[in-house]
């Protein structure tokens, strides 16, 4: 059994003649652990699977399968808390929370799910990162790289099983986002963690243990052999 399977999954936009098939029918499997990279041109569909995969988009049709579970089979108090628990999200626009610092947006996730943070693995990603003289800063005072990073902490800090990721280097210089992306293998193989990486860069694809492109809301290549017939 893959730990995340999609089985002919869909999102259509619109009605009609209108309407506008994001996700037509995918399918794949990803198991645990995997470092997986989705590319393709924008429009492509590949940030409407990422939302998808992640419960932040309910389907049109078809499941989302995490370990042997449909995640849309859950309430959306039961996805909520779901999500929380078992998933990281790096999203392209960041999502910090202006009025808090740096480190307060990173320990966000473990604190709302009524946790003690882990300081050791904070004041790693931190230092990892390169965010040491930023811990009290708030975003609005923060680059676009600077923001990015504290982005990918708040994603790794509640150590999830599954890390979501929409282009995550999309803001940072190709050496900084080398170093990023390094960082995010690094997690991976220490914590066991299944990675989703969506991006248009090939260099960062090329970092990635599989690559998934997608066309027009379908998958037309998988390094990974994990992709059923759609």
């Amino acid at each position: 059994m893959s730990y995340i399977q999609t089985i002919d999954l869909k999102k259509t936009y619109g009605r009609a003649a209108g309407a506008v098939n994001a996700v037509a029918g995918v399918n794949i499997r990803i198991e645990k652990g995997e470092f997986t990279a989705v590319i393709g041109a924008s429009g492509s569909g590949k940030s409407t699977l990422l939302h998808l995969l992640g419960g932040l988009d309910k389907p049109t049709a078809g499941k989302v399968m995490v370990d042997g579970e449909n995640i849309y089979d859950l309430s959306l108090s039961e996805l909520c808390v779901y999500r929380r628990r078992h998933f990281g999200f790096v999203f392209q626009f960041f999502n910090l929370v202006p009025i808090l610092t740096v480190e307060e947006n990173i320990m966000l996730p473990v604190l709302m799910d009524g946790k003690k943070p882990d300081r050791n693995h904070l004041e790693r990603l931190i230092d990892a990162l390169g965010l040491e003289d930023k811990r009290h800063t708030l975003p609005s005072k923060l680059s676009g790289g600077q923001q990015q990073r504290v982005a990918i902490a708040r994603a790794l800090a509640a150590k999830p099983s599954i890390v979501y990721a929409d282009e995550p280097t999309g803001s940072l210089d190709s050496k900084t986002g080398e170093d990023i992306l390094q960082v995010l293998q690094n997690m991976a193989d220490e914590f066991k963690q299944t990675m989703v990486i969506v991006t248009h860069d090939p260099r960062v694809a090329s970092k990635c243990r599989r690559i998934i492109e997608m066309s027009d809301g379908t998958i037309v290549s998988d390094t990974g052999g994990g992709a059923d017939e759609n």
